[in-house]
């Protein structure tokens, strides 16, 4: 059997300001929304989804920790065609609200990358291979 992640889902601190945060900073449109408790954006390949965190002990039989501040325990990646397409996504994100944790940079394995982190603290990469680059 192979085995396919079908979701990510975020254990959420505040639903509707993350909510706002990931469609109208990030761009994704929401797709189910369930009276403050979750909600489900359309997204292409995964499912990506948010459930409030005072329900989650109910969920699981047993309460959870959460990270405090700065999330460093994963990141959630955006790839985009074009090493500039980086730095423009940067400050777009950071314009609207993202809060800002690494400007864009040249990374030593060949990507320019960058980090903000939504209401949670949670981290996005903002990233790119320079798939776009045309080659001589």
């Amino acid at each position: 059997m192979n085995i396919r992640f079908d979701m990510i889902g975020l254990f959420v601190t505040d639903l509707p300001q993350m909510v706002a945060f990931y469609r109208d900073v990030i761009g994704l449109k929401v797709q189910t929304e369930v009276a403050g408790e979750y909600a489900e954006f359309h997204h292409e390949g995964i499912r990506f989804s948010m459930y409030v965190r005072e329900k989650v002990p109910e969920l699981l039989g047993q309460a959870p920790t959460y990270p405090q501040g700065l999330n460093g325990t994963f990141e959630l990646a955006i790839d985009l065609p074009h090493f500039a397409d980086v730095d423009s996504e940067y400050a777009r994100l950071v314009d609207a609200g993202a809060r800002p944790i690494s400007p864009p940079r040249d990374e030593p394995w060949g990507m320019r990358s960058s980090y903000v982190a939504d209401p949670d603290g949670n981290l996005l990469e903002i990233g790119s291979w320079n798939k776009g680059k045309v080659v001589d």
